[in-house]
This record gives structure tokens, C-alpha cells and sequence, in this order.
């Protein structure tokens, strides 16, 4: 095992403001190509088919979720494996971490999208969704699960490149994809040229071609940067994967299935109702972005300066990164009150979508701040392969949401489940801030 001297753009030496910047804007950029794959889709779907299509791509996309989630197991998870290795100047070690990981991604995605193929009939019956939804719904799932290992395996070559501090490169490659969807999309769904009308199969299609050739050619690049070992795996560093990674990646999953029993109650309210629900999760995915790229830049300074035995600096990386971050989401909650008609209007022209939706991003603003605590600190707390007990009490207060939904839905219609999702979400943060002023992630080996 080589021993090395830390590179001079360690993420454990120098000015912490340029570093935690240089970090964040690739991982913002990058997860702003991650958010806009499936709303690509919806707005291409919307615009081109009508409510029901758009319905059915944002019902769909709870069981997509359901496979991001568990591939962000191994992402968390090798993140802070690889990314402590290359603090403690182990390249070698990282690599081989590396290559276990992404061999072990790709049979995990087989699974997951063949568990998929089987239950899709099931999970939209479960969601009780209208029968055009469901016949459009079905389309676009198993179409998208086809190309399931591909993206499940695209999150371990992120997180590779991301562990060693290189957030540039795999946002070139999902920028990329992104521009090769926005052509794909409308020419697979309405048929244009040579190419077959696919209808909203036409969108997943686009959307797994994109990201399965974004993964094979960031394997060969890491590759070749030494980044990655799939020739000698090391396969014992699997368990501390799953140790790190599993309970966030649960709770996404969690996250994923209380969507899906929400749009039970969603649905009494009509289709438009439904459409609202899915096009309001999309918008507010605008403050997600910011939140979640700064987050990955909390978790891999936290890990390579917790394994160069640099707590101070770690503290310090963490403050300064919701301090940036809380610019972005206090502008996005201010456009979410002052202008959520336009913004929903981008999906649909439909006036029920956009009353339903226009509300949904009223009430969900005032959870952005509180977002923004919890995942940069969830972010953080996984880069110090302390994730157990924040993620138990997370999951608790998610399940809050459906006796709130079911309870205030019967009183205020379709207010009271956006209430439900906008309250428990200022619940998770304020917990995780307890769980990070606590300290006990400084305990916690990786």
C-alpha cells in the first residue's frame, strides 16, 4: 500500500473559503444535471402529451427515486471511505475502494430495477392513481428500469471522483448528458424525423442512453487517473460502505414511499391535484440543488480533514458551507412567495396544476432554510461515518408526515398535505443541527 504526501490541492491545506467554493460550484452544477433529467422529462411530457403524462412521469419517478436512493448508498458511503483514505495519503487504498464499489453498484442496480419490472403493477395500484395515469405511468418505469445498473453505477464513479476532490469532471460528463437529453427528449416523444414516436417512453429512453454513456466513459476516465481498481477490488471495504451509506440511503427510500402513500391522499383531489404534487417537488428541487451540491462538499471536506486528524478545520468547513449555502435558499424561497404561478406554468398550461401548485410552493418555501441545515449537515455527518442515529430520527419525523397529511387533508383539502411536508421538513433540520452540535460524530471510525 503506497503512502503519499498530501497534493498541495488537498482539500486539508489552505484558505478554507476558495477551497469550500472550488468545491461547491462543480457539485451545484453537477446536481443541478442530476435534478434536470427528470424534469426534462416532465416538461417535455407535459407540453407535448397533456396533465395525465405529466402525472404519470412524476408518479413514476417515486419508484425512480426509490433507485437513486439506494445507488446514493454506495455514493455516501464510498465518499467517505475513499475520501478518509486520501486525507490519510492512501491513493492505493481509495482506488481499490473504488473498484469494489462500482462492481458491487452494478449488480445492486440489477436487482433493484428487476424488483421494479415485477412490482410496477402493484406500486401504482398502491398509489391509486387515475387508469390513463397509470397505463402512461407504467411506460415510462419500465423503460427508465431497463437502464437502471447503469445509473445506479454512474453514482460510485461520482463519488470517486468526488472522494479524491475532483467535483469537475463528473459535472462535465452529467453536463453533457444533459444537453444530449434536452435534443433527445421531444424527438423520441413526438417522433421527429427518423426517429420512432415513443410517446413518454420516448423520455425515459433519452433519459438512461444519456446517463449509461456518461457512466462507461467516467469508469475509462478514472481508470486512467489511477482513481479506480476493478482489476483488485477490495472487497472488505464493502461493509463500511454499507454501514456509512445505508441509513441515509434509506431514508431516501422511506422518503421515496411516503410520496407514494401521499399521492394516495393527492389523488381524491383530482388529477390536476396529482400533476401539482409532482410539478411542486420539481420546482422545489431549485433550492435542493444548491443544498445538496454544498452538502457533498461538507461530507468530502469533513472526511479528508477528519482523516488528517484536523477537527478544527472541519468544524470550520461545515459553517462557512451553510453560510454560502443559505444565500442561494433565501432567494429561492423569496421567488417561490413571489412568483410560484410562473414557475409552475413552465409544465403546464392546465389552470388546476398551477392554483394547486402555485400553493404548494407558497407553504414549501418557509421550509427552505430548514433544508438547508438538514442535508449540509446530514452531508457532514456522513463524511464522519456518523449516520445511524441522525437518519433513525429523520425517519421519524418523515412518518410524521402521513397522519399529518391524512389528518389536515380532511380539514384544509390539498393545504393541509403541503403543510404536513413543509413542517416536518423544518423538524428534520432543526434535529440535525442538535445532532451536529452534540459531537458525538467525532467518535465515529470509518
Amino acid at each position: 500500500m503506497t503512502i503519499v504526501d498530501r497534493p498541495a490541492g488537498s482539500l486539508t491545506v489552505g484558505p478554507l473559503r476558495p477551497v469550500i467554493l472550488k468545491l461547491a460550484a462543480p457539485a451545484v452544477a453537477m446536481m443541478a444535471c442530476h435534478f434536470c433529467f427528470n424534469l426534462i422529462d416532465a416538461i417535455w411530457v407535459g407540453r407535448l402529451i397533456g396533465p395525465a403524462a405529466l402525472a404519470a412521469v412524476s408518479t413514476a419517478g417515486f419508484y425512480v427515486w426509490v433507485l437513486l436512493s439506494l445507488g446514493e448508498m454506495v455514493e455516501v458511503g464510498l465518499i467517505a471511505v475513499a475520501a478518509r483514505r486520501h486525507g490519510e495519503g492512501l491513493p492505493e487504498a481509495a482506488a481499490r475502494a473504488s473498484g469494489a464499489a462500482v462492481l458491487y453498484a452494478l449488480v445492486a442496480g440489477s436487482a433493484v430495477s428487476l424488483a421494479g419490472l415485477a412490482l410496477t403493477e402493484v406500486l401504482f395500484r398502491l398509489m391509486s392513481v387515475p387508469a390513463d395515469v397509470a397505463r402512461l405511468g407504467h411506460q415510462y418505469l419500465h423503460t427508465w428500469l431497463f437502464g437502471g445498473p447503469l445509473v445506479f453505477g454512474f453514482f460510485a464513479v461520482e463519488a470517486t471522483f468526488r472522494a479524491s476532490g475532483d467535483t469537475r469532471t463528473p459535472f462535465l460528463l452529467l453536463a453533457a448528458s444533459v444537453l444530449l437529453s434536452i435534443g433527445l427528449d421531444p424527438l423520441l416523444i413526438a417522433g421527429v424525423g427518423p426517429f420512432p414516436q415513443l410517446g413518454v417512453a420516448g423520455a425515459a429512453t433519452a433519459s438512461v442512453m444519456v446517463r449509461g454513456g456518461g457512466f462507461l466513459i467516467g469508469v475509462l476516465l478514472a481508470w486512467r487517473r489511477g482513481l479506480i481498481r476493478l482489476d483488485a477490488p477490495d472487497w472488505g471495504a464493502l461493509p463500511t460502505i454499507w454501514r456509512v451509506g445505508a441509513p441515509l440511503s434509506f431514508a431516501g427510500v422511506l422518503l421515496s414511499a411516503i410520496y407514494m402513500w401521499l399521492t394516495r391522499f393527492t389523488s381524491r383531489f383530482g388529477t390536476p391535484a396529482l400533476a401539482a404534487l409532482g410539478v411542486g417537488h420539481k420546482v422545489e428541487g431549485l433550492g435542493f440543488i444548491a443544498i445538496s451540491g454544498f452538502a457533498l462538499s461538507a461530507s468530502a471536506l469533513v472526511g479528508q480533514n477528519l482523516g488528517a486528524r484536523q477537527l478544527g478545520r472541519a468544524r470550520q468547513a461545515v459553517r462557512a458551507t451553510i453560510g454560502y449555502c443559505l444565500i442561494a435558499t433565501t432567494t429561492t424561497a423569496i421567488a417561490f412567495l413571489a412568483i410560484p404561478r410562473p414557475l409552475v406554468a413552465l409544465f403546464t398550461s392546465d389552470p388546476g396544476v398551477i392554483a394547486d401548485g402555485s400553493l404548494y410552493l407558497r407553504v414549501i418555501a418557509f421550509a427552505q432554510v430548514g433544508q438547508t441545515f438538514e442535508i449540509i449537515l446530514e452531508g457532514a455527518l456522513a463524511g464522519a461515518g456518523y449516520t445511524l442515529w441522525p437518519q433513525l430520527t429523520s425517519t421519524a419525523l418523515t412518518l410524521l408526515r402521513l397522519p399529518l397529511a391524512a389528518r389536515w387533508s380532511r380539514g384544509i383539502g390539498v393545504l393541509g398535505i403541503w403543510l404536513a411536508l413543509s413542517v416536518t421538513a423544518v423538524a428534520r433540520g432543526v434535529a440535525m443541527t442538535l445532532f451536529w452540535l452534540g459531537g458525538a460524530w467525532r467518535r465515529a471510525t470509518v
